[in-house]
């Protein structure tokens, strides 16, 4: 293993504890082992408030003491120290534990819709997206106005959506209220809930990493978990019902609340998550 000395040097700093050595893993992600045999990652970001807004959004998701998140050591204005999560493999009692955690998490609320994590930035990042966290009031047209119609302007203006299919996607907006289902509080969201996000512990436990957190709603996670497949899905749909029943109707939302990370990929990788966005809306009736 190969020594960096500025990532060991800033995993000395905001550990306290002396690094023995360290490497990179990619371009944005370093390992740094301690003298106590921990090791921790250094994560990089170019975007302007990046850093503080993911260290802001895992603290504020481990406050409510529910899924496992990997604690902040530190950060400055580029780089973020974290723990690393040592890997292990999905499992049903995992899946379920999981699926009662991540209820007990969106249970413990938010201030408002759009509501960024205390001490987070309202400029905010999704992925490598700008995300806004402007609070709203209502969840249909706080949805429409800050996560779905950014997103979709912007597509259309990069050409990668025509403006007749912009348009299914306005009539949706249009609709949202009696889409929507019952009105729900402040759930408090990862916001990015794919399965890249969701690392299977050693532990036994599920663990969250690389948040957008914020206040949403709690249909919006779960329809992104089922975006690219996550194992053991049906379990954890399960065991969070069992914990904090869906209102009726919520399969038939999915394609809804899938409009905001399909149009933020279209965005970021083009055509093919276009028509996946078109699909969903096209599915919302």
């Amino acid at each position: 293993m190969t020594s960096d000395p500025s990532y060991s040097a800033l995993a000395a700093r905001f550990t306290g504890r002396p690094a023995t050595a360290g490497r990179r893993l990619s371009g944005a992600l370093a390992e740094v082992v301690l003298d106590d045999g921990r090791t921790v990652i250094v994560k990089s970001a170019d975007g302007p408030g990046a850093v503080r807004a993911e260290a802001a959004g895992l603290r504020w998701l481990a406050e409510a003491g529910s899924v496992r998140i990997p604690r902040v050591h530190g950060h400055d204005e580029h780089r973020l120290v974290i723990d690393r999560v040592p890997r292990g493999r999905p499992g049903v009692a995992a899946a379920a534990r999981f699926g009662r955690d991540l209820a007990a998490l969106h249970a413990a609320g938010a201030p408002a819709f759009g509501a960024p994590p205390p001490g987070g930035p309202e400029e905010a990042y999704i992925g490598l997206a700008p995300m806004r966290n402007a609070a709203g009031t209502d969840w249909p047209s706080w949805y429409a106005e800050h996560r779905v119609l950014p997103y979709l302007r912007r597509a259309a203006d990069d050409g990668t959506v025509t403006s007749a299919e912009a348009a299914e996607v306005e009539r949706v907006c249009e609709r949202l209220p009696g889409l929507a289902g019952p009105a729900e509080p402040p759930a408090r969201l990862h916001g990015d809930l794919w399965n890249g996000n969701v690392l299977w512990g050693g532990d036994g436990h599920v663990h969250l990493i690389d948040p957008a957190a914020h206040g949403g709603h709690r249909e919006t996670d779960l329809a992104m978990l089922r975006l690219f497949g996550c194992p053991h899905l049906e379990r954890i749909t399960e065991a969070y019902g069992e914990r904090a029943p869906l209102a009726d109707g919520w399969a038939a939302r999915v394609g809804v609340h899938q409009l905001f990370p399909l149009l933020v990929h279209a965005v970021l990788f083009g055509r093919g998550y276009a028509e996946q966005a078109l699909a969903a809306a096209r599915s919302a009736g």
